[in-house]
Parts: structure tokens; C-alpha cells; sequence
């Protein structure tokens, strides 16, 4: 990197938070009077909570839901086999002896890591699952839909990792629903002394979805086609008690510490991220570079940013180290790009196009650079999904 931008933010005349990296361009962000954001705010307030009298509300809440259970499951945990939900399946199997039903809404972006990861937990921790997977072919079209309608190409996975897991507990009449890491945590949209709303199927559309099923129907996606995405309605979920947390809202959370220990204790594995530093975040996925990347073509951030703010209010890094790392990843062109521009059927010039149109307007003006890497390790890169279809073909022309 030159020495004249080391330190320093990409984007020139954009205001950042004074203590990390995070830019007023984060959605939903807020800061205080003295420039500091609500997430570094709620990193704070996380000192002062008392996670013991937490830690006894969310014994109540899994003791009742044993007690109503019966015979049934006690809750449900969606799962992907990230480092989450595996920390997830270890505290409520292991240390609170809830009989869970893990549920998976599949992306059908399987990295081999991650596909490894999943059934590995499934073994560990021996549970009953049930995994829907939405055809290839509906994803591809989904993935094309979705960048029109947020700027990103991951609809399908945010709309159903929430919806079906709900259909599942209303189907087989199990109230709780348990996910993993509070809004409040680092996303700067909440904070633990000021809540976003109640966590519910209108909380899921406001933070992840932004369009609902309806709104996704277009001249190559048929309403029929969008059953999997629908939430229960509004009395179903009230007839049948549905509840839904974050286990965040009521444990201490460190994503770093938790997952070096399902690594550790249960050979939870990472893998080679596009886009950033790390290699837990989203290790279950061949498309988080492709997630990242539109992120910071609308936003001017990436996941590089993201992660490198959580380390500098933990004290692991310097704002300025923090900023270093934002200009050496979050610019990064992701390999995955080419693979989405095939399953798509989009040109390299539609797709920088529509997300010009989706810049926010504070940065229209500014100049985001980019630069083309070459990864060093491409096996673990280029998608399994790939690798599927790629053997298809070959088959089709052996025929």
C-alpha cells in the first residue's frame, strides 16, 4: 500500500466513526453527539450487562419450553453449519439439554468447508434435521432478481433461512425458535440499551430481506415458485405461540473465542474468505465475496471494514490498522464474480451498471477503486456447486 493513503478511510468527505472504521454509509447506522457509532455505543453497554441475571431468563424461557413440549421437540435452531449455529447446537444440547430440531434452508451455494461443517455438527451433536433446498435453477434466477431489487445477489438466503425454519415450527407445532447473534452486537443498527423492534417475521423483512416474496415475482419468477420464501401468517404464528430469540441477547457473544472453540473442541473448520482477513465468516458459503463486494459498491465498505471495526473496539487492532485492511480487501474483485455472471446469464457490464444505480447518493460522486486479485488457493474458492455442475456437463458429453 503507499505510504500517502496508509491510515486513511477510502472515501474522502464521508464521516466515519471516531473510534473504528464504520462509515455514515452503514444502513441504519447512528452516531452520538461525539461522532462515536451506535455499535461501538452498544460494545460498551455489553461491559455493563448483567449477563448472569441474563443467563437466568434464558434458563426460564428453555426450562418452560421443555416443560411444554412433551414429546416433542423442545425448539428449533436454524442452522447452516457456520461457526454460529455449531456454537448454537453445542450451548443448548450440551450445556442446557434441550432435544433441538435443526432446520437448514439451503442457499445451494454449498463451499465443500461448509458442507463438510454442517454434517459434521449434525454428527457431533445428534440431532434430527431437515434441510429444504430450492432448485438450482430458481437460485440462479433469484440471484439475478435480487440484484435488481436490493443491489445484492443473496435474497433467496436471507428471505428463506427465516421463513422456512418458521413454516417448520408452525407444521410441527414447536413455539421456539433460537437464533444466534443479537442485532445489537456489531451491525450498528441497534444497540443492547436501544433494541431495533421485536424479533419477528416483520423484524426479519426490515433488517435482511428488504422486499418480501411478492415483491421478487417478475417475467422469470412465478408467484407459485415463491411458496418457500412466505411466512406463516400472522394467526398461524399466534396460534401456534411462536417465539423467536437470539441467543445473544441473553450470553456474553465473542464470534472469535466461540469459534475457536468449536474448532478446537468439535474440528470445526474455516476456509479461505473473498473479500477479508478471516476465514470463519461465512465459511459455509461460495458466494460471501459476491455478498461483500455489492456492499461496497453501494455502500464504499466491505466485510474487510466490518470485521476490522469489531477488532479495533476489542483492542486488537488501530483504527489506522482498521482502515489498512478496509483499502487491502474490501476493493478486492471477488473470483466468485465470474461464477455469478454465469449462473445468471449477466454481462460484466450489466452488472457494474445496476450497481452504479444502486450507490447511495452521498457517494455517487466518489470514485471507489477496485482491484483484480489472483487467489492463492482456488480450490477452496471456486464453488462445490461448480464442481457439480461442471461434472454434469462433462457427463452430458460423454453421453
Amino acid at each position: 500500500m503507499d505510504k500517502e493513503n496508509s491510515g486513511k478511510p477510502i472515501m474522502e468527505g464521508v464521516q466515519y466513526c471516531i473510534r473504528c472504521c464504520i462509515p455514515s454509509t452503514q444502513e441504519g447506522v447512528k452516531f452520538d453527539e461525539l461522532g462515536i457509532c451506535q455499535a461501538c455505543q452498544s460494545s460498551e453497554q455489553k461491559i455493563h450487562i448483567n449477563w448472569v441475571e441474563k443467563e437466568k431468563e434464558l434458563r426460564e424461557i428453555l426450562n418452560q419450553a421443555k416443560a411444554n413440549a412433551g414429546n416433542n421437540y423442545d425448539c428449533i435452531i436454524p442452522i447452516s453449519g457456520g461457526k454460529d449455529s455449531t456454537f448454537q447446537l453445542h450451548v443448548l444440547t450440551k450445556v442446557y439439554d434441550m432435544k433441538p430440531l435443526a432446520v437448514t434452508f439451503s442457499h445451494n451455494w454449498f463451499s465443500e468447508t461448509g458442507w463438510y461443517n454442517l454434517i459434521n455438527s449434525l454428527e457431533k451433536f445428534n440431532v434430527d434435521h431437515i434441510m429444504f433446498t430450492p432448485s438450482r435453477d430458481l437460485v440462479n434466477r433469484l440471484a439475478r432478481r435480487s440484484l435488481d431489487a436490493i443491489g445484492d445477489t443473496c435474497w433467496h438466503c436471507h428471505a428463506g433461512v427465516g421463513a422456512f425454519s418458521t413454516q417448520v415450527a408452525v407444521r410441527f407445532n414447536i413455539p421456539l425458535l433460537i437464533f444466534g447473534e443479537s442485532i445489537a452486537e456489531a451491525s450498528g443498527r441497534s444497540s443492547y440499551k436501544n433494541p431495533l423492534m421485536e424479533f419477528n417475521a416483520e423484524y426479519l423483512l426490515k433488517v435482511s430481506t428488504k422486499r418480501n416474496p411478492i415483491e421478487m415475482v417478475c417475467d422469470y419468477i412465478s408467484e407459485k415458485e415463491m411458496k418457500p420464501f412466505f411466512f406463516p401468517t400472522m394467526e398461524e404464528m399466534e396460534k401456534a405461540g411462536i417465539r423467536l430469540l437470539h441467543l445473544g441477547d441473553y450470553i456474553f457473544w465473542d464470534d472469535e473465542r466461540q469459534m475457536e472453540f468449536v474448532r478446537d473442541t468439535y474440528g470445526w473448520k474455516e476456509t479461505e474468505v473473498e473479500g477479508t482477513y478471516k476465514g470463519y465468516k461465512s465459511a459455509e458459503c461460495i458466494m460471501p465475496g459476491m455478498h461483500d463486494f455489492t456492499n461496497y459498491l453501494k455502500r464504499g465498505y466491505g466485510r474487510s471494514t466490518y470485521q476490522a471495526s469489531i477488532d479495533v473496539r476489542n483492542g486488537l487492532l488501530t483504527r489506522e490498522e482498521g482502515f489498512d485492511l478496509s483499502r487491502k480487501y474490501d476493493t478486492e474483485i471477488p473470483e466468485s464474480l465470474e461464477y455469478y455472471l454465469k449462473i445468471t446469464g449477466m454481462s460484466k457490464e450489466e452488472f457494474y451498471k445496476i450497481m452504479k444505480e444502486k450507490r447511495l447518493d452521498e457517494i455517487k460522486n466518489i470514485e471507489l477503486p477496485v482491484i483484480q486479485k489472483t487467489r492463492k488457493n482456488k480450490e477452496r474458492i471456486f464453488p462445490f456447486a461448480q464442481q457439480i455442475i461442471e461434472k454434469e456437463e462433462k457427463s452430458k458429453s460423454n453421453e
